[in-house]
């Protein structure tokens, strides 16, 4: 059994490595394209960042394998792979509740990480991409890196989950968090700076994040920072290298 969840804490470190390098090197390849140039003088920096990210990635990967086998071989989670288990209108609720709470346990720790003493033990190590690239979304110290990994290991013992809507969670934590570094808006103007652009978050609102260190903590919605006073609207690239 040792040798089982070992095995399984190894492959899922890898797989999550293997997707850091996959989506990271996809958006920078697209920043390459979109915004020619731009971390031009970075390779330095990007390097450290993949160090980091890599790092991160078996320390997100040791308890998502446990967890894994554990569902597998013991039933011990809430995830379920009948799609009739549960009501059809669950499936896109039970994302809604994943990321909510996610954003939730993000916006907290993240603020923490602000603090100067946990700033200088961990999360410098993350503010010292400046400004970040599209391989910096898991560039962190390992200390930070732990209060990432547990949230959604946890999560699928709470909330019950099908494995397909599990997927989906883990593409958009996946795709936000490079997004959201890559130094430029993929996102078309009329969404960031319309009605939805007002509660979610896009690159453009975490860029004021790495600009002013003290606001904007959110990953997926803008609730927590607005309702907690944190939220100063969109970085300064906002309207420059937004899509049209």
């Amino acid at each position: 059994m040792v040798a089982a969840i070992l095995f399984s804490a190894i492959a899922m470190s890898a797989i999550v490595a293997v997707r850091y390098l996959l989506a990271s090197g996809a958006f920078a390849w697209a920043t390459h394209l979109r915004q020619p140039g731009l971390y031009r003088g970075q390779g330095g920096q990007m390097r450290a960042e993949i160090g980091w990210s890599l790092l991160s990635a078996f320390i997100y990967g040791a308890p998502a394998g446990v967890v894994a086998w554990g569902w597998r071989a013991q039933g011990w989670t809430r995830i379920y792979d009948d799609p009739f288990a549960y009501p059809l209108w669950y499936w896109p609720v039970s994302v809604l509740l994943y990321l909510a709470a996610h954003d939730c346990w993000f916006y907290w720790t993240h603020r923490a990480m602000h603090e100067p003493r946990l700033f200088r033990i961990a999360h410098a190590v993350h503010h010292a991409s400046r400004p970040p690239t599209a391989w910096a979304a898991m560039s962190f110290h390992p200390w930070e890196a732990l209060t990432g990994a547990i949230v959604i290991p946890a999560l699928v013992f709470i909330i019950p989950i099908h494995v397909g809507a599990l997927g989906l969670v883990l593409t958009v934590m996946t795709v936000m968090g490079v997004a959201n570094h890559m130094g430029w808006e993929m996102f078309p103007r009329w969404l960031v700076r319309g009605p939805a652009g007002a509660w979610l978050i896009t690159a453009s609102h975490h860029q004021r994040h790495h600009e002013q260190y003290r606001c904007n903590y959110g990953l997926y919605f803008r609730f927590w920072d607005r309702l907690c006073g944190t939220d100063r609207g969109l970085g300064d690239f906002g309207e420059k290298r937004a899509i049209p």
